[in-house]
């Protein structure tokens, strides 16, 4: 796989040619200084242009760029003061008291008051957009610079999600204000064309320190090719590239950054036996090869996951071994070493054996045998799922018969057979949402294997009802492994994780990115998040 997609790359370039310039944008072709970068001005050629900037209606990624949060995150993912200038959490963790900075303005000129953000936020309740504050009773303002969140009940993950929302102007928000967006963030947008691009420009007024880059173009580059020979011809200063294009490609003047991430792919495996149960629409439950636990460990144990990171990524990626390795929730003992020895013993005593010599294991006249599903047209994951499935057969003796399906195809039979899913958060309700039962068989592709143990459901109910991120930690570490039973692969292993993606960006030279997050899925609006950072050196 990896020297077929390799070819095809070096097949288009050397067809294209050096000179050949993409139609990328209006500002792309009209750049007239020859490819060399503006010092402070960057281009960045990415992956897709939002359809508004509205964070009511539920804009949240990158909009901390255009807007004010009242807190976010650092790069060590320690909660940090941002339109608060302090805040206080009651005892029971019921009331959030904010006291928001006084040198705040939206880019009209008018103060950022409390009341903004309680109209945000009671907003963005009522209209039970994405963004998830059903837990807040009200947002109430105490003063014209202080107010009190009041919740239902404690919930962890909380102060988090208040890292997403931007707070809006109460005065000017109307019907179009997602496309005329007003914030009190480093930047404000002064451009926006549909599918196309979208421009930001410093906010001088800013009361943090002003971006040094003062004008920043995104530029809609939705293909790979396109991105990589808007490089090459100067016409960008950084873009997205992948792991393909990566290992070939070379671009006087760039460099390749690579970038930690928690953007991990896994299989899911449908953990219910095969007995006539359907979802409430009507799709057929369980498998009766996956929901042997010998099956599922044995494939955690016998995959050597530096392999399909050498195959499937050309090196560019890392093993992963849960839904948040590195994160501080994460639990270390999650880690597992491959052991294909290992994995054939719990075969062996569980009766899968090879009994007609076809290479193939059998138990009970069932053969290890199942599909395994990925989106059709996404290479990456492709490979991942080929790269497994040799392992499997030779390793293991399971046959694993990869397939590209269609995305509205993958629902009626994902609660049936496993496949290749992608995941990765900077918010551990990610791991409730994946393994507590209250979510088992649901259609919005969480915990799709129906995974269901009271034991893990404790320690995740405990964890997001818990005071505060740090006193929920431990619950999360010991629902992935508690010595004796969890979601990692050492427990019951409902999702057989793979790989943690590198995301991958070529960059030109004398442009500093700052110190990033480990990224979350999708390598686009995590380069972004710390943008007030970057400078030209």
């Amino acid at each position: 796989m990896r020297t077929y997609l390799t070819f095809i790359l070096v097949s288009v370039l050397a067809f294209m040619g050096p000179g050949y310039l993409p139609a990328a944008g209006t500002r792309a072709r009209n750049r007239t200084d020859g490819g060399t970068a503006k010092k402070d001005e960057v281009i960045i050629g990415f992956s897709s242009i939002p359809a508004h900037y509205d964070p009511i209606q539920g804009f949240g990624t990158g909009g901390q760029l255009i807007f004010s949060t009242l807190v976010q995150t650092d790069a060590d993912m320690n909660v940090v003061p941002d339109l608060a200038s302090e805040y206080t959490v009651d005892p029971d963790a019921l009331s959030y008291r904010f006291t928001i900075r006084g040198d705040a303005r939206f880019t009209d000129g008018t103060p950022v008051k409390a009341s903004d953000v309680a109209f945000t936020y009671n907003a963005i309740k009522q209209n039970a957009t994405s963004i998830d504050l059903s837990v807040m009773e009200s947002c109430t303002v105490t003063g014209d610079d202080s107010l009190v969140i009041k919740l239902s009940k404690p919930q962890s993950v909380f102060i988090l999600t208040l890292t997403t929302i931007g707070i809006a102007p109460e005065h000017l928000y109307n019907a179009d204000f997602g496309l005329r967006p007003v914030g009190s963030g480093p930047f404000k947008l002064v451009q926006h064309d549909v599918d196309q691009q979208f421009i930001l420009e410093a906010n001088e007024d800013y009361y943090g320190t002003v971006p040094a880059l003062k004008r920043v173009v995104f530029l809609k580059m939705a293909d790979e090719d396109t991105r990589l020979l808007a490089a090459r011809s100067g016409q960008v200063d950084i873009t997205l590239t992948s792991a393909v294009s990566a290992a070939v490609a070379r671009i006087p003047g760039f460099r390749l950054l690579r970038e930690a991430s928690v953007d991990n792919m896994g299989i899911a495996m449908p953990v219910l036996p095969a007995e006539g149960r359907v979802t409430e629409d009507g799709y057929r439950i369980g498998n009766d090869v996956t929901s042997d636990l010998a099956i599922r460990k044995a494939l955690a144990y016998g995959i050597d996951r530096n392999l399909i990171c050498r195959d499937a990524l050309n090196g560019f990626a890392g093993p992963a071994y849960s839904e948040n390795d590195g994160m501080p929730w994460w639990n270390p003992e999650s880690v597992i070493e491959t052991d294909a020895a290992y994995a054939r013993r719990l075969l062996d005593e569980a009766g899968w054996l090879d009994g007609d010599g076809d290479g193939i294991r059998e138990k009970g006249g069932i053969r290890a045998s199942f599909p395994l599903l990925y989106f059709a047209g996404d290479s990456v994951r492709q490979a991942v799922a080929l790269s497994t499935a040799n392992q499997a057969r030779a390793n293991l003796g399971m046959e694993i018969l990869v397939e590209g399906v269609g995305s509205s195809d993958l629902l009626p039979r994902m609660f049936s057979e496993p496949m290749i899913l992608a995941w990765g958060s900077s918010n551990p309700r990610t791991s409730y949402l994946l393994f507590h039962s209250s979510n088992a068989g649901r259609n919005d592709w969480y915990n799709p294997e129906n995974f269901r143990d009271s034991t893990v459901d404790r320690y995740l109910d405990a964890a997001i009802n818990a005071v505060s991120i740090e006193a929920s930690i431990p619950f999360w570490q010991k629902a992935q492994w508690d010595g004796s039973t969890g979601t990692s692969m050492r427990g019951q292993a409902p999702y057989i994780f793979l790989i943690n993606k590198e995301h991958l960006y070529w960059v030109r030279e004398g442009l500093n990115t700052g110190r990033q997050k480990i990224h979350a899925h999708g390598d686009a609006w995590p380069l972004v998040a710390n943008l007030r950072e970057w400078k030209w050196e």
